[in-house]
């Protein structure tokens, strides 16, 4: 984004009373006119701005600046470096890619698209103007065979972040956040490792923030809905973010603390099929029976007909 126009958002969103033209010109050393020209793009890309005559400008909605986003952060860990695009391949790729070349742990990319998303399995993840794509580089002090654990974290956090504006959010073994059954968020994390060596792990997910005009891509074969539906109200990608890395920053600083116990009780508690009857299908079968139990490894636990069964990968289905 234009410095300036940045600069003008971080000003305006900062600011509880009107910011008066003359003296967003007087700051950025500006013209009035280039200012009015600055705030009609601005409107134009979407920013809520109001004019209020010989007062100035506001902004009604926060749009998501570096700076303030930075403002709502009160992490430790996460958001140590923050960087936002408009457009890339993939997020996950990118941080990858920056981790090899020795970036530190806390770096978070938020793109507005991504043309080469993925999920799990290499699917596709769309990244659309009304999605978040959102990934975190972390260096955590674990051997590869306990990541498994950073994904189920991360979902504890998106469901306690998300959690607050729809309530019937659950989370659907193994990455999925579904909202009446409908997902709502996917997450994918992958690591850089060698045997017994964990280097980085990059934990991405992507948020349906809002439902797009022209409808859902025809390739989606599942249901699906968004927050603004889900809760009814707008919703600021501002505030989601910064809802979504606070509660990321406070459960890594807990896993670092105490383990994966913390973590594994409340994504037991969030999960749609805990207790329940369901189907999975691994690629080759169904299997059929209860959800009984998370194990630290992020196994799916099913008790059935035929004994206890460890499932590690799957999609599942609550019967």
């Amino acid at each position: 984004m234009h410095s300036s126009r940045a600069y003008i958002l971080d000003r305006l969103g900062n600011s509880r009373l009107p910011v008066s033209g003359d003296q967003l010109a007087d700051e950025l050393n500006l013209s009035r006119a280039a200012i009015w020209k600055h705030i009609q793009a601005l409107k134009k890309g979407g920013a809520m701005i109001s004019a209020h005559p010989g007062r100035g400008y506001m902004l009604e909605v926060p749009v998501l600046t570096e700076g303030l986003l930075r403002a709502r952060l009160s992490t430790r860990y996460i958001g140590r470096r923050l960087m936002l695009v408009e457009e890339t391949g993939s997020t996950n790729q990118d941080v990858m890619q920056l981790a090899g070349q020795g970036e530190a742990e806390g770096l978070v990319l938020i793109a507005d698209r991504q043309t080469r998303g993925r999920g799990r399995l290499g699917r596709c993840w769309h990244t659309m103007p009304e999605s978040l794509a959102v990934s975190a580089l972390l260096r955590p002090p674990l051997p590869p065979e306990q990541v498994p654990q950073l994904s189920l974290l991360t979902a504890v956090a998106l469901h306690e972040a998300l959690h607050m504006y729809a309530p019937d959010i659950r989370i659907k073994w193994p990455n999925d956040l579904l909202c009446h059954g409908a997902k709502l968020a996917g997450i994918l994390t992958e690591m850089r490792a060698e045997p017994g060596c964990m280097h980085a792990v990059v934990l991405g997910f992507g948020i349906n923030l809002r439902a797009p005009e022209n409808g859902w891509p025809d390739d989606i074969h599942q249901a699906v809905t968004d927050l603004a539906s889900a809760s009814g109200r707008v919703v600021s990608r501002l505030e989601v973010v910064a809802a979504v890395l606070n509660a990321l920053d406070r459960w890594y600083e807990l896993f670092l603390q105490q383990g994966f116990a913390p973590v594994r009780a409340a994504w037991w508690q969030a999960h749609a099929a805990s207790g329940q009857r369901v189907r999975v299908y691994d690629g080759r079968e169904y299997i059929h029976g209860v959800a009984a139990a998370l194990e630290a490894d992020g196994a799916l636990l099913l008790e059935t007909n035929q004994g206890t069964r460890r499932i590690i990968a799957g999609d599942v289905e609550l019967l």
